[in-house]
């Protein structure tokens, strides 16, 4: 039995909503159980139906989509949050990964594109256009909102980061690196602790920042 992915869909146009939902509903295992066209009514909203993934435009009347994500994974930390915008400029970007976002796609994409995003941040992964990740990096080097752990990652941890880079799941680090799943969880965690970081997007973004992984290798 597919495992269906339960998805909110959170921007203020009311043609974008509905085409994104008219999508999910022909893709098995996906299902759309709530929409807002504000941020505010989408924080309430998610509250109530706990949603797998929610997708964020970041332009919304009432509250715009990076205090909607803010709010949403200070409440849950575990929300996975896709951030879907026409917006590339880095004052938009990088908030909205720093907010908790663990994708960020502009809304040229294909609808294969975004259903696959749909499925890694489900999973906990990354979903960023290259372009994207790009813009991240030169933000991330001009920002110091990422303090340097006083406790350096430990040969694993790096191994174990580079994966992360990579797009691996915890189970396919486990697999490569010859180790039980749990433990690679645990090491992501700990990585997470050390380097003050949110989630594996961020990882990610420090790992291609500190030279750890490249955009050909994700």
């Amino acid at each position: 039995m597919i495992e269906t992915i339960r998805i909110f869909i959170a921007d203020d146009h009311t043609i974008v909503r509905k085409g994104i939902q008219a999508l999910i509903t022909t893709e098995p295992g996906m299902e759309v159980v709530g929409e807002a066209d504000n941020g505010q009514d989408a924080v309430q909203l998610v509250r109530t139906l706990k949603p797998d993934v929610i997708l964020m435009d970041l332009m919304m009347p009432k509250m715009g989509g990076i205090e909607a994500i803010d709010q949403i994974t200070r409440e849950d930390p575990a929300a996975r949050v896709l951030a879907l915008t026409s917006f590339a400029e880095d004052d938009k970007i990088f908030p909205a990964i720093k907010a908790g976002a663990l994708g960020y796609l502009l809304k040229d994409v294909s609808p294969q594109q975004l259903l696959q995003a749909i499925r890694d941040v489900y999973r906990g992964e990354s979903s960023l256009d290259p372009a994207v990740a790009l813009k991240l990096i030169n933000e991330m080097n001009r920002s110091t909102h990422m303090p340097v752990s006083e406790q350096p990652l430990t040969e694993r941890e790096v191994e174990v980061l580079k994966r992360v880079a990579q797009g691996l799941t915890n189970q396919e680090i486990a697999n490569a690196l010859h180790i039980s799943e749990r433990t690679a969880r645990n090491h992501v965690g700990n990585i997470l602790n050390k380097l003050h970081l949110a989630n594996r997007t961020q990882a990610t973004l420090y790992a291609l920042r500190e030279g750890l992984a490249s955009l050909n290798t994700m």
